[in-house]
């Protein structure tokens, strides 16, 4: 019996309705499925006019603050940055990575959204992870093996120049607030100063266990620091649909972010941060067989977290989120056991969390942040961060907030909505404490893995053009110029 044209007409109009599928927690596998005959409201061409304006409302901040910025008598000594809003600074150049970044973009590109739609979720989880470590690695390698990889642990403000004074873990804890301060003897590189011993212990480890240089460190970031993607899969799929996470998939692949993810110690803060959300969602929804085992062990990472950095607490306002959607607080007292360990262990070794943190403070204020303006960083912050999200973010983003009323009432649709939100929270949280004047491009990469899942609610028809404004933004910003911090 045939389908009547009415009802024919109708399924290809849910089938072009992101939100719809979203809604229905249906599946796109290219085969029983067909792309729109006719625009669904949030696929029309009035949508994505809305779209270009918020990405050229976005392109517009950021040259307002890269202006701003060099409007200053002297931004190089009043906002310690070469290049406003971003720390980094102009040289063009290409490398050994560059072919290997131009051939993975075009490939995913071309095949990342259909793949995604069609193989087996746990080949994507692996997939999602093998590809961030391949994009994040030729990016790096754009800038040249020693200056894009060995050597950005091992700069006289990294972790690795500390690596030799700890002959004793438990003196070193013990010492270790007393080495904050700019005017202490012996004090710490900026980045051991700024964050809790576990960041240093973390390399400390790797090169006990024979990893020791700049090159393992590296490897070390980028394969742990790239499993984030997979761990916001997880997230999307538990909370939302399979088929949200399927669609965002490629996005988060082909992150512009993966510029500051390698090499990066944030990169491997953000996995850990990212694997405890994950878990947390599992373990809420009880979608594992075990879920007071896996809250226990979604603890163990969000104490780890705060041991890793001071401003990754904020990781609570996601958790938050988590627990919102999944509509539970029963993991809270397992997460809670799982975290005492960490605060137990430190502080009994001589390390008190809070002493640290005001110290840092502080020290902070020693340093850069002394002269840095809150008026401009105050915007400028979130100004960097167009480059580091991307246009495809900034276009869902905008979607995320204008979607209709029927729609809205939609659970599922709102568990994206709450994670996406939870994101945004943290980075004006972080922005507004002014404890984050500048440098965000890497501080925040915690936070902003949580603004991708956004691009779920992209059209499947423009997909491929989101995706290569990602890619083409992510080279761009890597050949012009020199990243850091």
């Amino acid at each position: 019996m045939s389908t009547p044209p009415r009802a024919t007409e109708q399924q290809a109009d849910d089938a072009g309705d992101p939100a719809q599928d979203i809604q229905q927690g249906t599946r796109y596998d290219g085969r029983n499925r067909t792309e729109a005959a006719h625009d669904s409201p949030l696929t029309s061409r009035r949508g994505t006019l809305f779209d270009l304006c918020a990405v050229t409302a976005a392109a517009l901040l950021f040259t307002a603050a890269a202006i701003v910025g060099r409007s200053y008598p002297d931004s190089k000594e009043t906002l310690r940055l070469r290049w406003p809003p971003m720390s980094a600074y102009w040289l063009p150049h290409w490398g050994p990575g560059t072919f290997a970044a131009l051939t993975f973009a075009v490939l995913v590109v071309a095949y990342g959204p259909s793949l995604a739609r069609t193989v087996p979720w746990r080949m994507l989880l692996l997939g999602c992870w093998s590809a961030a470590m391949a994009w994040s690695w030729s990016l790096a390698l754009v800038d040249g093996w020693h200056r894009g990889v060995a050597h950005r642990l091992a700069a006289k403000y990294e972790y690795l120049q500390s690596v030799g004074e700890v002959d004793d873990v438990a003196t070193t804890l013990r010492e270790f607030t007393s080495r904050i301060l700019m005017d202490a003897p012996d004090n710490w590189p900026p980045h051991v100063a700024g964050h809790p011993p576990a960041a240093l212990l973390t390399f400390v480890g790797l090169d006990r266990l024979g990893l020791s240089g700049g090159g393992w460190a590296a490897a070390f970031a980028i394969t742990v620091g790239a499993s984030a993607a997979a761990a916001a899969l997880v997230t999307v799929r538990t909370l939302v649909t399979e088929d949200a996470a399927r669609r965002c998939a490629p996005f988060v692949m082909l992150a512009p972010a993966a510029v500051w993810m390698g090499v990066s110690a944030d990169g491997y803060f953000t996995a850990v941060s990212a694997w405890a959300v994950a878990l947390l969602a599992l373990s809420a929804t009880r979608t594992v067989r075990a879920p007071r085992t896996v809250a226990l062990c979604s603890g163990l990472l969000f104490g780890l977290t705060c041991y890793l950095s001071y401003g990754l607490v904020l990781m609570g306002i996601i958790a938050l989120g988590v627990l919102v959607t999944a509509r539970t607080v029963r993991p809270v007292p397992f997460v809670l056991l799982g975290m005492i360990p960490w605060f137990a262990v430190f502080t009994a070794a001589g390390f008190w969390w809070f002493e640290g943190y005001f110290t840092l403070v502080e020290r902070y204020y020693q340093g850069a942040a002394r002269v840095r303006p809150y008026a401009y960083f105050v915007w400028g912050n979130l100004a960097a961060q167009v480059a580091v999200v991307g246009p495809a973010v900034v276009a869902a983003l905008r979607r995320t907030s204008v979607l209709r009323t029927a729609v809205d009432r939609a659970r599922r649709l709102g568990a994206l909505r709450v994670l996406v939100a939870a994101g945004v929270c943290c980075l004006l949280a972080a922005d507004l404490s002014g404890m984050s004047k500048g440098e965000t491009e890497r501080i925040w990469l915690p936070f902003t893995l949580w603004l991708l899942p956004a691009t779920a609610l992209l059209p499947l028809r423009s997909m491929r053009l989101w995706l290569g404004a990602q890619a083409g933004l992510a080279l761009t910003v890597n050949h012009l110029l020199i990243t850091g911090w």
